[in-house]
């Protein structure tokens, strides 16, 4: 009977050896099938068919849907734009240190910010300033993209950037040296009522240290807890947000487990730096564009009970990606592993694997999501990101003030508040004021600023139905009364979104004087998930409730 029994388990073994090589073949001759099919595709097109046909093209856009079909973080990057993938691990690239963009009826690319103390600030461009051309080409019509290839370049090489500049009749030849651009990855920290703030724009290469040296200098001056404000930051690498975990809690702490199907793509993460301080109170904000890198940190200092995280939530992103090189000098960005934070929950909101009718992927359910533990007990989620422990709404911008905000006529105006005013108050204490809040309305009214507003929108919807069913005539006099009084009125809407608009302007004139770091302070004063923070840092009691402690 033994003998019978191995000789069954032998059997067993073999056949399931046996369909795991056929498996394997039949991947292996379908891998090969569709390379050659490709190929002679190719091939055709490129001898016989009627016209020329840019094959780098077809084949680039070929792979790009491929890749996009799996899931919108595999990403190929031939050799002319490896930089872009290194500007994202890095935070660096050559250039001048500006950030461009388009605005509605210009018909060239304008500096919208600068960073200070960079080629483009200190050759002395100006926020608001039109680029007509770059080294005597000619800009006009051109896209952000463009633009952009043409400002970077090579370290210490040279351009000219002739600009049009408000208040200046003649044009502006700019010579600019490029140079490395590092864009810091703490972009502002500061004490704000006795608390440490310090805001993570991203995890590139070395932003521990970043944080490190502020918490630091910050915990010299005394403070009462620190908040990390992850908000708005989509990630970067894995080993920066162990270290910035690590900075809080004990040496030798689990922060994240990695799976995958690739050797070495399966292994856990501890902490392994001396922490800077495993006492402090600690609050994370978070939002739903929080992604990635952050949330790993986010999650695993709510897991660990470690920290409040304060927001909304956040965006959902449980995958890890990797670079392989490529033949010419390509490389491939890709999905190899899911990441596992420390209550054992994957946070990935989407499964790219499924697919709607429509191709879209599908969104997990929160009915479908499983109930996991913190270090204390807590109930936490996984699917659908990190769940805030405390929720904060935020409120969305009024579509007026967003078409405002991106209109010609908007830049206009700022550009002419600049000219007749050289300095403004400091930013922490800007405001526009109602007078000039109503010199602004004036000037949007009498430049024609013209906007269609949804209901504007619904209007003309609901007018061709009426039509197509016979009824427009019989309530043709109610939909035009109706469309009167709701059609844009520029004193009477503006006046409607007073407060976002007037925040919005104030923002946009903060950062031409005082650039990003500015724009921070000013925002702070209307930031009402930082006050909550602060708030609940300033409570003991309810932090101790909160974190189970």
């Amino acid at each position: 009977m033994k003998i019978k029994s191995l000789a069954i388990v032998s059997v067993v073994l073999t056949i399931g050896f046996s369909n795991t090589v056929c498996a394997k073949q039949d991947q292996f001759f379908e891998i090969s099938k569709n390379i050659e099919i490709f190929h002679s595709i190719i091939r055709n097109l490129n001898q016989y068919y009627v016209d020329s046909i840019d094959i780098n093209h077809i084949v680039s856009e070929g792979i790009n849907e491929m890749l996009w079909d799996i899931d919108p973080y595999t990403v190929y990057y031939p050799h002319e734009k490896k930089t872009d993938l290194t500007m994202i691990t890095t935070g660096k690239y050559a250039g001048i240190g500006a950030i461009i963009s388009k605005v509605q009826d210009y018909p060239w690319i304008i500096i919208n910010e600068l960073y200070k103390e960079m080629p483009a600030h200190t050759a002395g461009l100006k926020v608001g300033d039109e680029i007509l051309y770059i080294d005597g080409n000619d800009m006009k019509g051109k896209n952000t993209e463009y633009v952009s290839n043409n400002l970077r370049g090579t370290p210490n090489s040279t351009l000219v950037v002739t600009v049009r500049r408000p208040g200046v009749t003649d044009s502006l030849d700019i010579t600019i040296i490029r140079k490395n651009i590092a864009l810091p990855a703490v972009t502002y920290y500061g004490i704000i009522k006795g608390f440490g703030y310090i805001l993570l724009d991203s995890f590139t290469e070395n932003c521990e240290s970043s944080v490190r040296l502020a918490l630091k200098e910050m915990t010299k001056q005394g403070i009462k807890g620190l908040i990390l404000d992850l908000r708005n930051n989509g990630g970067g690498l894995l080993d920066e947000a162990v270290k910035i975990v690590s900075l809080f809690t004990p040496e030798g702490t689990q922060v994240v487990t990695t799976k995958g199907v690739g050797q070495g793509e399966s292994r856990s993460y501890t902490t392994r730096n001396k922490p800077e301080n495993t006492k402090i109170p600690l609050a994370v904000l978070v939002n739903n564009e929080s992604a990635s890198a952050s949330e790993i940190v986010a999650g695993a200092l709510q897991d660990l009970d470690r920290a409040v995280i304060i927001g909304q939530r956040t965006y959902g992103k449980g995958l890890v990606q990797s670079t392989r090189n490529l033949p010419y000098g390509g490389m491939l960005k890709f999905t190899t592993a899911k990441y596992y934070i420390p209550s054992g929950r994957c946070i990935q909101a989407v499964d790219y694997s499924k697919r709607n009718a429509d191709g879209s992927a599908k969104a997990i359910p929160d009915s479908l999501t499983k109930i996991f533990h913190t270090k204390s007990g807590r109930e936490v989620r996984d699917g659908g990101g990190i769940r805030p422990d405390i929720e904060c709404k935020v409120d969305t911008l009024p579509e007026l003030v967003y078409q405002v905000s991106n209109s010609k006529i908007f830049v206009d105006y700022l550009n002419e508040y600049c000219v007749g005013h050289p300095t403004i108050d400091a930013a922490k204490d800007f405001s526009v004021s109602d007078s000039e809040f109503e010199e602004f309305k004036k000037y949007m009214a009498e430049h024609n600023f013209t906007y269609t507003s949804e209901t504007s929108k619904i209007i003309e919807e609901l007018k061709k139905v009426a039509e197509s069913e016979k009824l427009l005539n019989i309530a043709r006099e109610d939909i035009e009364n109706f469309e009167k009084k709701t059609a844009y009125n520029p004193y009477r809407d503006m006046e409607a979104v007073k407060e976002p608009m007037k925040t919005v302007i104030g923002a946009s004139l903060v950062r031409r004087y005082y650039f990003q770091h500015g724009v921070i302070e000013f925002s702070q004063k209307e930031d009402k998930t930082l006050d909550t923070a602060i708030d609940v840092l300033s409570n003991n009691a309810r932090l101790k409730s909160i974190l189970g402690n």
